[in-house]
């Protein structure tokens, strides 16, 4: 659709979830649309919209998964602040709970925090996903950022959940990183390509 960003109006609900965090109490009038805005409304009906895949170098080139099909994979990489939040990692977790990660593949797991991480660990979501083949890697920025031992080597084919794939971002120039949701990564893992996640969840 072509969105840069999205407000939703703050309710009880994220007040809640703020507080749970220890984030300050903070005024949320600012946060909700003037009296008299004009509004267009659009309805999408979510159970007919495929999931969806970024490919290289953007998150602009973005199709439903079907398009990107069957693209073989060297790297699944669930981590970074936007992809590896604790729903995020029990998303993958329900894809990989009693599978294996395809031979070929290596599965990053980088948690956005050590809360999630540790929260993880405790329900037993971690442990699915480590007994899945993981590899856990430190609560950073990381492969996310092109730091450290697991930056993209040249012409690795990768699918991750952060929210960018600019070229050379995460390591060399020559990789090709697509980006997906948890379970689209996790999937992907599983079947060593670019996969529907639909196939693991029925």
């Amino acid at each position: 659709l072509g969105a840069q960003a999205g407000l939703i109006a703050p309710d009880a609900t994220t007040a809640a979830f703020l507080a749970e965090a220890g984030a300050p109490e903070v005024d949320m009038a600012p946060w909700f649309t003037d009296d008299g805005a004009e509004l267009t409304r659009h309805r999408f009906d979510a159970a007919t919209l495929e999931p969806h895949v970024a490919a290289p170098h953007s998150p602009a080139n973005s199709q439903g998964v079907s398009h990107y099909a069957d693209t073989p994979i060297d790297v699944a990489y669930i981590g970074a602040c936007t992809g590896a939040k604790l729903d995020d990692l029990r998303m993958a977790a329900s894809v990989l709970k009693g599978r294996q990660t395809a031979a070929n593949v290596s599965l990053l797991l980088a948690p956005a925090s050590l809360k999630d991480q540790e929260t993880a660990r405790e329900e037993g979501t971690l442990g699915i996903l480590l007994d899945a083949g993981a590899k856990l890697l430190p609560n950073a920025c990381g492969v996310c950022a092109g730091y450290g031992g697991f930056r993209f080597g040249e012409n690795a084919v990768v699918i991750s959940s952060t929210a960018r794939n600019s070229r050379g971002r995460m390591g060399a120039a020559s990789s090709q990183v697509y980006l997906g949701s948890p379970y689209t990564v996790a999937a992907s893992a599983v079947a060593g390509r670019i996969c529907d996640p639909r196939e693991f969840l029925a």
